[in-house]
């Protein structure tokens, strides 16, 4: 190969790098919304692209950018990952977060941690460091102290405005409300509705063809006894095959792991020969839809393709393929221009 032919190749390579994240899915409308805090989270996603991107412009894997983007965002208390998590109904922050790797199928996946900074580095050391892709609780814990990840007191994760959340839905579950009570107060009270919602996420390709997808949340608000949502269940809230595609999933965890969303996403491609965008649009807008499942995904295929759909009112989202040119986006009446 000639040194024309050698740098077109690593052209049409670098070409095809690109990277999409969210930051949760809900009842995400304008009129909700003050200028103020619209501009902090559009900020707060660009940080979270240019730090994934950077990764891989330097020839970084997929899954260091990946996590690069998602650490921004666990860092961030505006989002439902890391500091600023949901509360426990036991008044606790217990995070979930998952990675996999599409090259040869690893994962790794954590879930109820209460005192790893940052989850997704959990995540990616049982994959890399242990023969297991799932741990939970103090196992997982003690597994992240050993490998040397940083370890914080609980005390750091908590916010007041999530505490005072917890305390308000506390007070509406006293009045021991029928189901049917419960799903008309959902329609009235966004926050109330959106008590399910929340998660952050990434998804890659590198200079190499090699995609990946990694995710992180504090599951939903007042949730009981161990409960554990999609994101750190492989195939439901996060899955990678450089095969067929990447996804990263947020939502209301139950319906999406019934579903499979991620790996179905995946099948449908594989075994049906779907497009990405019209296999991610069925289950999330046909499937989810008629189960009366809310949320949406992220989702990239080897060849930089991205599709990012949604159920729901909004959905903190956004997508970058050239240095500087990261877009943002959170209604449902945005054009993604995919």
């Amino acid at each position: 190969m000639g040194p024309v032919q050698a740098q077109m190749t690593g052209n049409e390579q670098k070409s095809k790098v690109a990277l999409a994240i969210h930051g949760g899915a809900g009842t995400i409308k304008r009129e909700n919304m003050s200028p103020e805090r619209e501009k902090e989270y559009r900020a707060k996603l660009d940080e979270s692209l240019e730090a994934g991107y950077a990764v891989l412009e330097n020839g970084g894997t997929a899954i260091e950018a990946v996590i690069a983007a998602v650490k921004v965002m666990e860092d961030s208390p505006l989002f439902n990952a890391g500091k600023g998590a949901v509360f426990t109904n036991e008044g606790k922050n217990e995070l979930d977060a998952a990675i996999m790797d599409g090259k040869d199928r690893n994962a790794g996946a954590v879930a109820g941690i209460t005192t790893v900074k940052n989850p997704i580095t959990a995540a990616l050391s049982v994959m890399k460091d242990s023969p297991h892709v799932f741990m939970v609780g103090q196992g997982a814990e003690k597994f992240a102290q050993e490998q040397g990840l940083e370890i914080v007191d609980p005390e750091y994760f908590r916010d007041e405005t999530r505490y005072k959340q917890l305390q308000r839905i506390k007070d509406t579950e006293k009045q021991q409300l029928d189901h049917s009570a419960i799903l008309q107060l959902e329609l009235e009270d966004p926050y109330f509705k959106d008590r399910k919602f929340g998660t952050v996420g990434a998804v890659a390709v590198d200079q190499d063809g090699n995609i990946a997808a990694a995710t992180t949340t504090g599951g939903m608000t007042n949730k009981r006894y161990g409960r554990v949502g999609d994101v750190p269940i492989i195939g439901a809230g996060t899955y990678a095959d450089n095969e067929t595609c990447a996804v990263s999933a947020t939502g209301h965890g139950e319906f999406f792991i019934r579903t499979v969303v991620a790996h179905e996403i995946a099948a449908q491609m594989r075994y049906a020969g779907k497009s990405l965008k019209d296999a991610a649009d069925d289950v999330v807008n046909r499937q989810l839809v008629d189960m009366k499942g809310e949320g949406g995904i992220i989702a990239i295929d080897r060849e930089g393709n991205i599709t990012m759909p949604f159920n729901s009112a909004g959905m903190y989202r956004g997508f970058i393929k050239a240095k500087g040119e990261g877009k943002t986006f959170i209604y449902n009446d945005e054009d993604e221009g995919l």
